[in-house]
């Protein structure tokens, strides 16, 4: 158990005498406070506060806790004014987690954090494995899909990933740069998929099997950014995040995008680190209106 955690969630339910009052202040979910004062009160083998229909009073044994507890606090607050005073720099680490595809959204934010906070060590982990907010495993989440529902993190809406169908000039030189319109027509191309990500799959399904006889699935591959290097390298036609294909000279829109290729991205960060400063500063950067105007969120 972390007994400080705990220790000062109860002295904060003490101090404002009910659950939802304590996590507000502390800016975590009223779930947590109630897990931290059951495992606080597990530890001591006896019960800290009395549950009433008002909120919450503390006993004997809770007596004693709080005023170890406002000691440390009264300390801490020492100490911290102490350090803001020698410097107002962010330091110590940062961890960061997205799906891979989304590393060209997050590094510029990366680059920006780390060069206004040059003492900040930050760790981005990307791939098929969901990190665990919760056992401190990343900081702050890029997820795609649904909105999370963990009632202990923090959920914030980030972008929409447009997607549109490309291929590059060069491959479409050989079809005398006439883009297809007809199911006979996409019959003579190359379609390129991928067989690594069934989530992004799943939405171009529809449109695929209405429009593009299967014959044409030539180029697969186990990752959708390979697959996208494979459009820009003229294999075939596929799909592209369509800020993707604005930086990529060549590249030209084979079919616009629809809403149903659309990827919501959310930004999650557990409620016992979100008001953190580190974790406030990257979040203002990456949230910033300037940054995200080239994108949407519907």
């Amino acid at each position: 158990m972390d007994r400080w955690t705990e220790i000062r969630t109860a002295y904060q339910v003490a101090k404002f005498g009910t659950v939802s009052a304590a996590a507000d202040n502390l800016g975590i979910h009223r779930a947590t406070v109630i897990r931290h004062i059951d495992a606080l009160e597990a530890e001591l083998g006896g019960k800290v506060f009395q549950r009433h229909a008002r909120g919450y009073t503390v006993t004997e044994v809770g007596e004693d806790l709080m005023r170890v507890a406002q000691r440390t606090e009264e300390h801490f607050e020492g100490l911290a004014g102490r350090t803001r005073g020698r410097a107002g720099e962010i330091t110590g680490e940062l961890i960061v987690t997205s799906p891979e595809g989304s590393s060209s959204l997050l590094l510029p934010v990366i680059s920006s954090f780390q060069h206004l906070n040059p003492q900040m060590t930050v760790k981005y982990r990307t791939g098929p494995e969901l990190f665990r907010l919760e056992y401190g495993e990343a900081h702050v989440a890029v997820r795609a899909g649904r909105k999370p529902t963990d009632p202990d993190n923090v959920v914030l809406p980030f972008v929409s990933i447009r997607r549109a169908l490309y291929a590059h000039k060069h491959y479409l030189q050989s079809f005398d740069m006439k883009i297809p319109e007809t199911k006979s027509e996409y019959a003579k191309h190359t379609l390129v998929t991928s067989d690594g990500n069934s989530f992004l799959a799943d939405r171009f399904k529809s449109w695929i099997s209405d429009n593009i006889p299967d014959e044409t699935r030539r180029f697969v591959s186990t990752s959708y950014l390979i697959g996208e290097e494979a459009v820009y390298n003229g294999i075939g036609i596929g799909f592209c995040p369509t800020f993707v294909a604005a930086e990529r000279p060549g590249l030209v829109m084979i079919a616009p995008p629809r809403e149903e290729w659309d990827v919501k991205l959310w930004i999650l960060s557990h409620g016992d680190v979100f008001r953190t400063a580190k974790v406030q500063g990257f979040l203002k950067l990456l949230r910033d209106d300037d940054y995200l105007s080239n994108f949407s969120f519907s």
